[in-house]
């Protein structure tokens, strides 16, 4: 880590296959971090993407878990997390927003917004981080720019306000014009990066350069007006066109981002709001990562760093427990890749080495005063499942796999009040097989699932649960931390049982978002 760099950390958010690896990967390729961009499915030229580190990332060309990432650009330092696309992975996703400050949404130009999107969007939207919007796949034929525009606005809710605008697209893409420095950046099949003054280009047909000035005379006068205090609020998002593959679009990108990102920002604990300029040091894990080297069978807690200097070799306090820790072993990361960290400021992204003291959520801090940054949210599984080990004698691997996976939110477990049996929660299907594969290859179990048909699950916060009030649609388990659940087969099992029983309170573990 840099000293004394000003920091930017951000995180890129999108649906699957709209190219945030790719995006991910020309950043780190233009900062410097890497010599050669590879994309995430170049599987028979033996190429993955840099931040697609885990194995069955690379066997699928997805990301499923998030990965950390630093570049030094034009004098700033940038931590990027790159986060899973995949719809089943939202949760990790979820709780990687909560360590940045400005989130960049890639929107695949054919597709428009897609549900996935819009999950993220409200996440960011209800932590008020500001949102930059990149573009891509502008070397495709793609919607309209006006009609992309009109649709972030209307299901975002949030205005737009475009930094460059394309000039054709798709086989009759010539290059992106920037509105505020009147310069074409050229779109060429070598992707070398060409820019040419809008007044002397020569490049253009007299019917595209009406139909572009005719865009720009429209954006002036009907769109948005354009300030930062919008942007940092996230009531406006600037939006750039590009393409990632062809390196199209990415450095100007990357010009604007280093002085529209959002520095590191306080943070909310007990009500108050820390100041990144404080002397106290404080962070909280927002993620834990088992088997990141699967020599030495590690487990790495993800620290963001909110106030005050890290140090190695620190002593600080686990808030939860007022456990007092040295902080001797620290990383900073490049995916798997990482390498010792001494000092960091706020903003950073760090690894500590973790022999099971911390868990996802957990503040720490020095002095004698603990405080705690507000909680994680829990979100709701919507598949379940009852897991037991093929192999009987192997209880002791299934065991110490299962917590690890749990306590860093790969699943969630559940248990049967009388008999202890093993329930896991999963956002998505894809999330069983990345457990049954991480079971398999890190902890050598092999894992027998029996799916069950329950589709939603519900934390009692007030009133107790009695036998007799369950029966084959519902069903009462514990959570990891004690807490009651009841697990519902639909919605109109729900809304039955919420009517006989008025007096319960029910949550689904989103409210602690809102």
């Amino acid at each position: 880590m840099t000293a004394e760099l000003p920091r930017k950390t951000f995180a890129i958010i999108s649906h699957p296959d709209a190219g945030k690896t790719t995006l991910t990967e020309k950043l780190l390729f233009l900062g410097g971090g890497i010599r050669d961009a590879g994309t995430v499915k170049g599987k028979k030229s033996g190429k993955f993407a840099t931040s697609d580190w885990m194995e069955i990332e690379k066997q699928r060309g997805i990301s499923v878990t998030s990965s950390v990432m630093q570049l030094i650009y034009d004098d700033v330092q940038i931590n990027i997390l790159d986060t899973p696309g995949h719809q089943d992975f939202s949760e990790d996703t979820y709780r990687t927003l909560t360590a940045v400050d400005t989130a960049v949404m890639v929107i695949d130009s054919v597709k428009g917004i897609e549900a996935q999107t819009l999950k993220l969007f409200k996440v960011c939207k209800m932590r008020g981080i500001p949102i930059l919007t990149f573009i891509n796949k502008l070397d495709r034929e793609g919607k309209d720019p006006l009609d992309l525009l009109a649709e972030i606005e209307e299901v975002l809710e949030m205005e737009t306000y475009p930094m460059n605008w394309p000039i054709g697209m798709g086989k009759t893409l010539k290059g992106i014009y920037s509105r505020e420095k009147n310069k074409i950046e050229v779109y060429n099949e070598q992707h070398e990066r060409v820019i040419v003054d809008y007044d002397e280009q020569t490049m253009l047909e007299d019917y595209e350069k009406e139909k572009l000035e005719e865009d720009v005379m429209l954006l002036n006068e009907a769109g948005n007006e354009f300030t930062m205090d919008k942007v940092r609020n996230g009531d406006l998002t600037p939006v750039f066109f590009g393409s990632a593959l062809s390196s199209f679009g990415v450095q100007s990108f990357l010009d604007e981002f280093v002085n529209l990102a959002a520095p590191p920002q306080p943070r909310k604990a007990g009500g108050e709001l820390i100041s990144t300029e404080g002397d106290t040091f404080s962070g909280f894990i927002f993620k834990i990562q088992a088997n990141m080297n699967p020599n030495h069978r590690d487990r790495i807690a993800f620290l963001r760093i909110c106030s005050g200097k890290f140090q190695r070799g620190m002593e600080v306090m686990l808030s939860r427990t007022g456990k007092k820790m040295k902080l001797s072993q620290s990383h900073s990361f490049f995916a798997s890749d990482r390498e010792t960290v001494n000092d960091a400021l706020p903003g950073d992204i760090i690894g500590l080495y973790d022999s099971g003291n911390f868990e996802v959520g957990d503040t720490i801090v020095t002095g004698n005063e603990p405080f705690q940054y507000e909680e994680m949210p829990q979100f709701p599984p919507e598949k379940f499942a009852k897991i037991t080990a093929k192999n009987a004698l192997k209880h002791k691997q299934y065991h110490k796999g299962m917590k690890q996976l749990v306590q860093e939110g790969t699943i969630q477990l559940y248990k049967t009040p009388y008999f202890d049996d093993y329930i896991i929660g999963a956002v998505g299907e894809l999330q069983f097989q990345v457990f049954e594969y991480r079971m398999k290859n890190e902890y050598n179990v092999d894992i027998e699932f029996s799916h069950m048909t329950y589709e939603l699950a519900r934390w009692v916060t007030k009133g107790e649960i009695t036998d007799n009030m369950t029966d084959s649609r519902k069903m009462l388990v514990k959570d990891q931390h004690g807490r009651s659940v009841l697990l519902f087969e639909n919605e109109f099992s729900l809304r039955f049982f919420q009517d006989k029983y008025p007096d319960l309170t029910l949550s689904t573990g989103w409210e602690l978002l809102e």
